[in-house]
């Protein structure tokens, strides 16, 4: 099942000397002259990259890891999908060369690329779609596969009509079916794997796509080395590429501390550093790496409130809160000009996103004001008291962002100014996952980080409808939310739920129900300025599908 790789070996001394002596060299070379710069680059083939990453996530089921933050990056590469979908939401063909709907986005016609295979040589056809599209709605839960969670919950059927064509059904209008075919989550695997028990899917090595890569090692919690499908002639027309990769191979290795994963890409024991600190970034420009912070499609960064938990069934505290929080302060002191105000609870770069950047201004005193209305009397430590408990809210870092506790520190600070007890948790990963839940009696306000490529799979994502998810803890109460979801889900065309959508926006921050924090920048990726042509989705994962190194030729 593995083989083992040899890597070089990442000790903390030797990559902090190298660093030493990689930043002294670009100082000494930006005060002196500037750097070389390189001939006319054209992408070529050959060259291995080594991408440090600081988790591989705990199961390779791919229906449970696409998903993930972390083992997105391999899906990414080992798996196609049938559309791709770009930074700015642009749905464009994959495999599937064409589509079509029906009036009432009830039907929909896929049309495959020819001569598409996975990498065990079996056709990627209509049946393997059909079967695919089954396990995303539906998983094999008793067998501890998962289904998709923003796969559409109103899919009913999908037939092949011939070897090229398939027919899909829906229950209801299901405007965002043939965006959400481009999620991280909407990966093609063959259809022998879907048959697989979990216990063979989770091995990696037997997982069986149609991507430009292939799983030539694994090691769990160590690394993953990836080789070029030299046979691969399909990739999204988008991203000006269809080929072959150019790199001979992308190695994933494990490097928990975030400095070590920066200084090796310093002293060029490795090309991409992941989720390095904000604080570095501008440094690391200036010394010639290249740093990109890609938004994904999806919802800001910010807070769920529970409006079961008192005192947060109160609609003035929770608008209170809304106002308390000074949001540019936020990125001058925790992060860089690359981080955005958040203008909705929506990413600005979604498709039928809306400004309301007047619903998140920072107003201490109309927080204060409302604070006041809603019976909180500030007592003499500062702290508001009611009924003689105290304003208290318990925050919940999220540790899939590495910025969330600092972030959360500065919030404490800014809520106390108007009358709060902040307390602040912070989990692992695992933890994390068992303690704070959505609507969990102990979590007033759960921290959400969590993409999306339609817009219009928001309004059923906030309730309980369809097995939504029910974030604000509110079931059937709200009368004006539920009503825009079904609004939203029975529209026939995207000018017909723009301004469903606008409403939606607007009503669910002056609520309260959605505290915005920033806009999300999740993956932050420092690379070598030898490695060139990446491309990042709307996902903000990086494929180095198109990617090459420029100093091969030279």
């Amino acid at each position: 099942m593995v083989r083992h790789l040899s890597l070089p070996s990442f000790s903390r001394r030797k990559l902090l000397v190298t660093a030493s002596i990689a930043a002294s060299a670009a100082l000494f070379l930006s005060a002196t002259a500037p750097l070389p710069v390189q001939a006319a680059d054209r992408p070529h083939d050959g060259g291995d990259i080594t991408f440090l990453i600081d988790s591989l996530g705990d199961t390779w089921i791919p229906n449970n890891s696409a998903i993930s933050s972390f083992q997105g990056h391999i899906w990414g590469h080992v798996t196609d999908k049938l559309v791709y979908v770009d930074a700015e939401g642009k749905v464009s063909p994959w495999i599937a060369e064409r589509w079509e709907q029906n009036d009432t986005a009830t039907e929909f016609t896929l049309h495959l690329k020819s001569g598409v295979t996975f990498s065990d040589g079996e056709p990627l056809d209509a049946d393997a779609v059909v079967a695919n599209l089954n396990i995303w709605y539906a998983g094999r839960k008793d067998d501890g596969i998962n289904p998709i969670g923003l796969f559409p919950k109103t899919y009913d059927r999908a037939e092949a009509v011939d070897a090229k064509t398939v027919k899909v059904f829906f229950k209801k209008p299901t405007l965002g079916f043939i965006p959400t075919l481009g999620y991280h989550g909407s990966i093609l695997i063959s259809p022998k794997t879907i048959a697989q028990p979990a216990s063979v899917q989770a091995d990696l090595s037997k997982t069986v796509g149609s991507g430009p890569y292939v799983v030539e090692s694994w090691k769990e919690g160590d690394h993953v080395t990836l080789v070029k499908r030299k046979d691969y002639n399909w990739g999204p027309a988008a991203v000006g590429h269809t080929g072959p990769a150019y790199l001979d191979s992308i190695t994933y290795k494990l490097v928990s501390e975030p400095s070590l994963r920066v200084a090796s890409v310093q002293s060029g024991q490795a090309d991409v550093a992941y989720n390095a600190s904000p604080q570095e970034l501008k440094s690391l420009k200036e010394e010639g790496f290249t740093v990109a912070t890609p938004r994904y499609l999806g919802f800001v960064n910010g807070w769920a409130v529970n409006t079961k938990l008192a005192p947060y069934d109160d609609v003035k505290v929770r608008q209170a809160l809304q106002a308390a929080i000074n949001r540019q302060e936020i990125i001058d002191t925790v992060y860089t000009p690359d981080w955005k105000l958040a203008t909705s609870f929506i990413q600005s770069n979604v498709p039928g996103a809306t400004d309301h950047s007047d619903l998140l201004a920072y107003n201490p005193d109309k927080a204060e004001k409302l604070l006041d209305e809603a019976g909180w009397v500030k007592g003499a430590n500062g702290v508001r008291v009611k009924d003689g408990k105290p304003l208290e809210i318990t925050l919940h870092s999220n540790p899939y962002l590495a910025t969330s506790k600092s972030v959360d520190e500065l919030i404490a600070q800014q809520l106390g100014k108007v009358g709060w007890k902040v307390n602040i948790r912070a989990y692992d990963v695992v933890t994390f996952g068992e303690k704070v839940k959505f609507g969990g009696s102990a979590v007033p306000a759960y921290e959400v980080t969590r993409s999306f490529i339609d817009a219009g799979t928001v309004a059923s994502i906030l309730t309980n409808a369809n097995n939504g998810e029910n974030w604000f803890a509110l079931d059937e109460r709200d009368s004006v939310l539920n009503e825009l979801r079904d609004k939203i889900a029975g529209a026939g065309s995207i000018e017909e739920r723009k301004p469903l959508l606008d409403k939606l926006q607007q009503y669910v921050l002056e609520q309260g129900y959605f505290i915005p924090r920033t806009q999300i920048v999740q993956r932050i990726y420092v690379q070598s300025p030898k490695l060139k042509g990446e491309v990042y989705n709307g996902i903000a994962y990086a494929s180095y599908y198109t990617a090459y190194l420029s100093d091969l030729s030279e």
